[in-house]
């Protein structure tokens, strides 16, 4: 989901400083109301899980150029159900802000762009899994129907993101449009892994209840609302 440098330049890139301002304040509001509810410690903690696990994933996974921009594994479904909203957000913004001044400086221009494309869809993520995940259903206890509604929704938005950021750039050219149609068949190809992961990860969770009370998960992980 990187895009790559010189797709969106000169004055048109402006805009990607306004979604992402708009992006990272919407994670500012929704972090500091996470704070009122379950304290300073545990969004700190899950942050830090959550930026590490992120700079795990795009540095460390198996990541390759497709057309427009990169193919990478982000799991962002997982964050959310594990961690919250909020420490997710955080930890895809911190992540890809270390990831881009430790190992690929190239990419910082960009990161407006990127951060956008990143939370957008994780903030859809989170108001649709109000809809198809039952009260009275933790997250621990999903199925892979509501694992890949999810998903798909993340991975949907990040392309959808990439596309416009591409289309903005570049315009509508026969090059241009193959390019990023490339990428789009590649990218969702990991819709067919994420939900796997989240339910191998939630499984495990299902032995850690000991830990329910310490902080560190997203409440629903193992309550109901």
């Amino acid at each position: 989901m990187h895009v790559e440098p010189s797709i969106v330049d000169g004055a048109k890139i402006t805009l990607s400083y306004a979604t992402a301002t708009g992006a990272l304040g919407y994670t500012a509001k929704i972090a500091r109301d996470m704070v009122k509810n379950d304290g300073a410690a545990s969004l700190a903690i899950r942050a830090l899980f959550s930026t590490a696990l992120v700079f795990f994933y795009f540095q460390v996974l198996p990541h390759h150029p497709v057309g427009v921009s990169e193919v990478h594994l982000i799991m962002g479904s997982t964050l959310f159900l594990l961690f919250g909203a909020a420490p997710a957000a955080i930890g895809l913004a911190a992540g890809l802000l270390l990831q881009g001044v430790l190992f690929a400086p190239i990419d910082l221009p960009q990161y407006g762009m990127n951060v956008t494309s990143l939370l957008g869809p994780l903030f859809a993520m989170a108001l649709v899994a109000r809809k198809i995940i039952p009260a009275k259903t933790a997250y621990k206890d999903i199925g892979y129907g509501q694992a890949l509604q999810l998903s798909t929704l993340y991975q949907g938005g990040i392309v959808a993101w990439v596309m416009f950021w591409a289309f903005y750039g570049q315009g509508f050219g026969a090059a241009n449009v193959a390019s990023v149609l490339s990428f789009g068949a590649a990218y969702m190809t990991v819709v067919i892994v994420e939900p796997l992961v989240d339910l191998a990860v939630l499984a495990c969770v299902k032995t850690l209840s000991g830990l329910k009370d310490s902080g560190l998960f997203e409440k629903r992980l193992h309550a109901t609302a």
